[in-house]
């Protein structure tokens, strides 16, 4: 038996290197088609294909963001000084001063946010090859993560969709038992025209045979109730074949629900119109839950 694969779902992977820590996030939402976006840092550009490699090779629909952080580790052994701060910083501190910076002014300027940097001063500077294989596994471990989520939403709405389909059979039947009824409700309600209509009794007896077999006819829904269970088989086996099959599930919901409405507009009877109106409600719950399915 295959399993159904829903499309939201997030996932999060974090991991430490020589210089520094990452993070990677993956999430995804309902989607007609597969659309993956990659949010990377400076020097991360060529992990986006691979990425979007790895996502379609996961996933057959879904909106997906997955996104890449950074955090550079401080290191005391070097700093980079940016230089043209600096000596814009000094050159206004000697302006204003009139005379030459001393070397306690020159260390103040320096303590100013921006001016002396430790570590690296990018991430371009430490994302080698090396770095970016690392990058490269941890984005497969928060897909691997995302479609995990995935396919527990998928197993509820295998429950859920199943609970529906058989709630469609039980009111299938009350339609079927209700539309026993309809020949005989047809008869009588001619009858009761003619008796109005033709007092003298001028219609012949075969005449009268003929239009209530005309109207039986018109309003035999027995082809609906027989497309019905057909549609709820097909659902069945749909939820026992698995993802992907969201497309399909979602035209299956389309074709019962023209069955149903059919069935209420041939009906003669309330009862059967409830039941009509009843598998229309519970046939729109199975349309919506359709949209949630890879």
């Amino acid at each position: 038996m295959g399993t159904l694969s829903g499309m939201t779902g997030f996932a999060r992977v974090t991991g430490e290197a020589g210089w520094g820590g990452w993070a990677w996030e993956a999430k995804s939402v309902n989607g007609r088609s597969l659309d993956v976006r990659v949010n990377l840092p400076p020097g991360a550009e060529l992990l986006e294909r691979e990425v979007k490699a790895m996502a379609a090779a996961r996933f057959n629909r879904g909106s997906l963001q997955v996104s890449l952080r950074i955090e550079l580790e401080a290191s005391g052994a070097s700093a980079v000084v940016n230089e043209a701060l600096l000596t814009l910083l000094s050159q206004s501190a000697r302006k204003i001063s009139g005379r030459e910076l001393s070397a306690e002014a020159i260390a103040t300027l320096m303590s100013v946010k921006g001016v002396v940097e430790a570590g690296a001063s990018s991430t371009r500077d430490v994302l080698d090859e090396e770095a970016l294989a690392l990058l490269g596994a941890g984005a497969a471990q928060a897909l691997d993560g995302l479609a995990e989520g995935r396919l527990a939403e998928g197993a509820s709405l295998q429950t859920l969709l199943g609970d529906l389909l058989d709630e469609m059979e039980r009111l299938k039947g009350e339609a079927e038992i209700h539309a026993a009824g309809q020949p005989e409700l047809i008869r009588a309600k001619l009858t009761r025209q003619l008796e109005e209509l033709d007092r003298e009794s001028r219609v012949d007896a075969e005449r009268y045979a003929a239009e209530v077999a005309l109207a039986a006819a018109k309003a035999d829904v027995r082809e609906e109730l027989d497309r019905l269970a057909a549609h709820i088989r097909t659902g069945r086996d749909l939820l026992k074949a698995g993802s992907p099959a969201g497309r399909k599930i979602d035209f299956l919901a389309q074709e019962l629900n023209r069955e149903a409405n059919t069935l209420c507009s041939k009906s003669l009877s309330l009862d059967l119109t409830n039941a009509g109106l009843g598998l229309k409600g519970v046939i729109d719950q199975f349309k919506e839950q359709s949209a949630n399915v890879e």
